[in-house]
């Protein structure tokens, strides 16, 4: 094989996107030879195992341009010799003054760096995320006619304009996404439905490898664990009020991981619905951390909503950890969730925004610790059959070797 791909990341590392880490990993394993470019530097305290075990070389392009004028500077200079220069120009003022924020405008400039610096021999381009990647990898593509492709996930899909993502869809080569709602809705505005695949994440279980046996203390509170960003289309102000209306004789203790710009705010809250005492914060944590405090769970719950505007998630990877862990879960039925676990079966699912709903699911399996093991031994089994990484994994190394003959 000769030539590398480029991978377009919005941020790297970044603790909430294993998913992408875990898949970096794998196609490198698999001979894929693959470099990084990341639009912004990280922020996370810490790092995945995974990232430290990724060979790939790091890029960052200028998160903001004019903290480095003169590398811009170079960048478009060498750019302006392309053939496609005024092509992607033009296209670019045209996106502009349908779209006049500053990030539109610093994703032409990081296209111009990212052409200027790259290594000769990339054969692709390859954006994980529909919207700021994408434009960059496209503006790219305007200019060089390297091709390009895209993984899309939830909030890139949801929260873009329909016109950026015809016309990404329309220069693409081909796009992968998670969700079967995701895929409904992007092949109905691509020219060609073909281009656009189905193709789930799964999971690394040789990282999530089966717990070992619970042991129950009697008397002890039902461990509830949530992890995710605490932000809207995470639904954490609704669980709180699902907590709030259990009844007073259940025994429970909810910890949760993750930051997010709305821990003030939720922490105030549970102060005043009275259950502060009964919460754990631990903030973002590492993978292996995180495996801990799924074995050391008796139930794991995620009330995902539709935000206001729109993001949602799209399959979320906790909820698949948790059930590799042999975890009862209590979830929303909203977007590619509903394609997990299936409600009554695999999980309980409840409307989103429901807290009345949440909270009765909640009690249902504090009090009936035997429906918790069986819906969480039914969860793992079919996770184990339907949601490993390798058959996702074996569709883009596929895709990716055909650029490399």
């Amino acid at each position: 094989m000769t030539g590398r791909i480029v991978f377009l990341l919005k941020g790297y590392p970044r603790l909430s996107e294993t998913f992408i880490a875990q898949e970096i990993l794998a196609l490198e394993q698999r001979g894929i030879p693959i470099e990084i470019w990341s639009l912004r530097f990280p922020t996370d305290k810490y790092r995945h195992p995974v990232h430290d075990e990724i060979k790939a070389k790091v890029t960052y392009l200028p998160e903001y341009l004019y903290q480095e004028p003169m590398r811009v500077l170079r960048a478009v200079l060498r750019c302006c010799a392309k053939r496609g220069f005024g092509r992607a120009t033009w296209q670019w003022l045209k996106d502009l003054i349908r779209d006049p924020t500053p990030n539109r405008g610093r994703r032409f400039g990081q296209a111009c760096v990212l052409l200027a610096e790259m290594p000769h021999d990339v054969v692709r381009l390859h954006a994980h995320f529909l919207h700021t990647p994408a434009s960059v990898a496209y503006y790219a593509h305007l200019i060089s006619g390297t091709p390009w492709s895209c993984s899309a996930h939830a909030k890139d899909i949801w929260t873009s304009p329909d016109w950026d993502k015809r016309e990404k869809l329309k220069s693409l080569d081909w796009l992968v996404t998670c969700t079967a709602s995701g895929h409904a809705h992007l092949q109905n505005l691509a020219d060609d439905p073909q281009k656009v695949a189905l193709v789930y994440h799964g999971l690394d279980f040789t990282r999530f490898p089966e717990p070992p046996l619970r042991v129950p203390v009697p008397g002890a509170p039902v461990e509830i664990l949530s992890v995710g960003r605490l932000v809207p289309k995470k639904g954490y102000a609704v669980l709180l009020e699902a907590l709030a209306e259990l009844p007073a004789g259940h025994s429970w203790h909810l910890t949760h991981i993750g930051g997010g710009p709305l821990e003030g705010g939720l922490k105030a809250e549970a102060l005043a619905l009275g259950i502060a005492d009964r919460i754990t914060w631990l903030g973002a944590l590492p993978q292996e951390r995180v495996l801990a405090a799924y074995r050391t769970s008796d139930l794991f719950v995620l009330a995902a909503q539709i935000a206001a505007d729109g993001d949602r998630d799209g399959l979320p990877n906790v909820l698949m950890e948790a059930q590799s862990q042999r975890l009862a879960c209590i979830t929303t039925n909203i977007s590619g969730i509903p394609e997990l676990i299936r409600d009554g079966e695999t999980g309980l699912l409840v409307p989103p925004e429901d807290a009345a709903a949440l909270s009765a699911a909640i009690g249902s399996l504090i009090d009936d610790p035997a429906r918790r093991q069986a819906l969480a031994e039914a969860g793992f089994t079919r996770l184990r059959g339907h949601f490993a990484m390798d058959a996702g994994i074996e569709d883009l190394e596929r895709r990716f070797k055909k650029d490399l003959m």
